[in-house]
């Protein structure tokens, strides 16, 4: 008998529910969906890797997937990678070694973070290694424009990182891995450089460098390092390359045959040292490998360690700062050929100033492969000529002991580079002024005065220079030629009297104005005698040098900045008025708009200064061919800024 139609009708309505509802959820969680990105989020989800986090790349993923490893991988990472390894190896030749190479590199680097395990990030490096390098079969090279590319040499390179620790042993060395051992050979001659032995290799590949505009590497394989070049035990060299100073270096671990050798259990390889100016890139069993160099980290760490910033201070109160410290150092040994371009600094600064502009030209290929860069410290309250005289002394002893211009013609020719009072050190070792100077601070020649043979021959030498001969250019930038207005202050005037000098100078002091009253026109009492009131546009001392001009076989150039837009009568750069520093007699004068007095690290500055270089290059050398945006004849534009013949300077707007 059927059922009441009441009844039926409700047990139809529960069953209908319920499939309405579960229809419901089904299609609520579809099991594909396509979701829409931003850029961003786009890049990160195609290139995501351990590199970045805690996150497999989707090639690995897809690895462990299809080998239905993932849930092993989770619980027993050691043993995933064991049979992963196996199935490479009896799968060899499966069109997914590439893939299979670049998931065993990733995941062994992810297992050797996660645990701090040394071996496990050896291990990372030697996939990363095979990965990249297929044995000379063409056809098994991987793609270079795949994202896996670039991150398998950044595995292979954090791998050895971690791996080799700090600082770096490069000697030959046995690991006991995972799945076997691994013996490293090595050749002690890769440790000379120009004559020095290089040691405490310091990894730079975790550094960040901080207080320096333009961060350069140089992108290829291997693990970037940071040396220290140590001199002969009999070197007698008057510039110094101290234990602070550091080169930029590559060490990289070659083996050969990498994918056959990969999955024994006895591998062998070597490691290779190469320097950044001898080596960009290596030829190896399996092709030519460019090599990877983080320089600027390396020149970071020579100036964060071997500028003391708080001399920029001392240096201008304590006249005696540099009697027992190198007034002149270098960022390398001297190389054959190349010309130093000496850096000297302004009042209460340091060498450190100039990092952003070295940094910049030795990025340049042919002042890397023609020049080299020499710093000049001293007390920068001392008098200037007192200071000019330390600068020519160190730099006649210094080119003595290389050997003179015989062993090296390129000692003689020398650039001179100076900022504000450095360019005023500068000009004194490129003039003939006869007895001008000394005109200039006194009514009576030398010779009618009383003095010891010492001091005399001390004023002979300070106040009639002669153009040192080895000095083939100068260049002037933010250069009081006329004296700064700043000096003129009465704070700067205070401050000038707090200045301790040397013994030297108050000697000579004493002497003049003990043993020949009425000699001098000028006030030689403490508080006028240093740096501070030598550059007051009022000084006598200013005045004469100004009246000089630079040895006609001296190249001279001028970089003068100015705030603002405005004319060029009224602009000062906050210390240096444009008139002051304007030298109608140089070559060349660039102007450097909207730039304060410290304009070592602008950008325009920095490519004159190139633009100077390169144009002495052309100039001695003329198999170098240069560009026409080099030709310093014409009119050039640079951001925004003119270079101006000197002929042409009082044109300017």
């Amino acid at each position: 008998m059927p059922p009441p139609p009441r009844l039926l009708s409700s047990a139809l309505c529960s069953r209908l529910s319920w499939v309405a509802l579960c229809l419901a959820f089904s299609g609520c969680a579809a099991p594909i969906t396509v979701q829409r990105l931003s850029l961003t989020d786009s890049y990160r989800d195609r290139s995501q890797s351990t590199l970045s986090g805690q996150t497999l790349s989707n090639t690995t993923r897809i690895v462990l997937e299809r080998q239905n490893l993932l849930p092993r991988w989770k619980k027993n990472p050691a043993q995933a990678l064991a049979i992963l390894r196996a199935s490479t190896q009896a799968q060899f030749y499966t069109p997914d070694l590439q893939d299979q190479l670049f998931a065993l590199a990733e995941l062994h680097y992810l297992m050797a973070r996660q645990n701090t395990d040394r071996t496990a990030f050896m291990a990372a490096a030697l996939y990363a290694y095979a990965y990249l390098n297929p044995d000379g079969a063409e056809n098994a090279k991987p793609n270079p424009y795949d994202v896996h590319f670039r991150q398998a040499c950044d595995i292979y390179m954090f791998g050895l990182t971690e791996a080799l620790g700090n600082p770096v042993n490069v000697a030959p060395q046995r690991w006991t891995l995972p799945f076997g051992t691994l013996d490293l050979s090595t050749t002690p001659a890769q440790t000379q450089w120009y004559g020095y032995t290089l040691t405490d290799f310091r990894p730079t590949a975790r550094l960040s460098v901080r207080g320096i505009k333009n961060v350069y590497r140089r992108a290829g394989l291997g693990e970037p390092l940071a040396a220290v070049p140590r001199p002969p035990a009999d070197s007698q060299i008057s510039f110094s390359i101290t234990d602070k100073l550091r080169i930029p270096v590559n060490l990289l671990l070659e083996i050969p045959n990498p994918r056959q050798q990969i999955f024994t259990s006895q591998i062998s390889g070597r490691l290779t040292l190469a320097t950044i100016d001898k080596t960009t890139s290596l030829p190896t069993t399996d092709g030519v490998i460019p090599l990877q160099y983080d320089q600027t980290a390396s020149r970071a760490i020579s100036l964060s360690n071997a500028v003391d910033w708080s001399v920029e201070y001392k240096g201008f109160l304590d006249g005696n700062l540099f009697s027992k410290r190198a007034q002149l150092i270098a960022i390398e040994p001297h190389q054959y050929g190349h010309r130093p371009v000496v850096l000297v600094h302004g009042t209460a600064s340091s060498p450190g100033r100039w990092a952003d502009m070295v940094n910049d030209l030795l990025e340049d290929p042919q002042i890397r492969a023609h020049y080299e860069f020499w710093f000049f410290s001293y007390a920068t309250g001392n008098p200037i000529p007192y200071s000019a005289l330390q600068l020519r002394d160190a730099l006649n002893r210094t080119i003595h002991d290389l050997g003179g211009t015989q062993a090296d013609p390129a000692l003689g020719q020398i650039t001179l580079i100076g900022h504000s009072q450095g360019g005023l050190l500068a000009k004194m070792l490129a003039i003939d002024p006869q007895d001008a100077l000394w005109k200039g601070l006194t009514h009576r020649s030398l010779s009618s005065l009383n003095l010891s043979p010492n001091v005399r021959q001390f004023l002979e030498r300070a106040l009639f220079p002669t153009p040192m001969p080895e000095v083939k250019s100068v260049v002037f930038i933010s250069t009081p030629q006329h004296g700064s207005y700043l000096a003129d202050f009465s704070i700067a005037h205070l401050i000038g009297r707090m200045v301790t000098f040397p013994a030297a100078i108050t000697e000579v002091t004493q002497q003049i104005l003990q043993g020949n009253t009425g000699a001098l026109k000028v006030d030689m009492s403490p508080g006028r005698l240093g740096s501070v009131y030598g550059m007051s546009p009022r000084s006598a001392f200013i005045q004469a040098l100004a009246s000089v001009p630079v040895a006609p076989d001296v190249q001279s150039h001028s970089i003068i900045p100015v705030l603002g837009n405005g004319p060029l009568n009224n602009a000062d750069d906050g210390v240096v008025a444009y008139a002051s520093a304007h030298d109608p007699q140089v070559q060349s004068e660039l102007v450097v708009r909207n730039s304060g007095h410290s304009t070592q690290a602008n950008p325009i500055t920095i490519a004159e200064v190139r633009r100077i270089l390169l144009q002495q290059l052309a100039t001695t050398q003329p198999d170098m061919r240069m560009k026409g945006d080099m030709d310093h004849t014409n009119i050039m534009r640079i951001g925004g800024d003119y270079v101006i013949p000197a002929a042409w300077a009082k044109q300017q707007p």
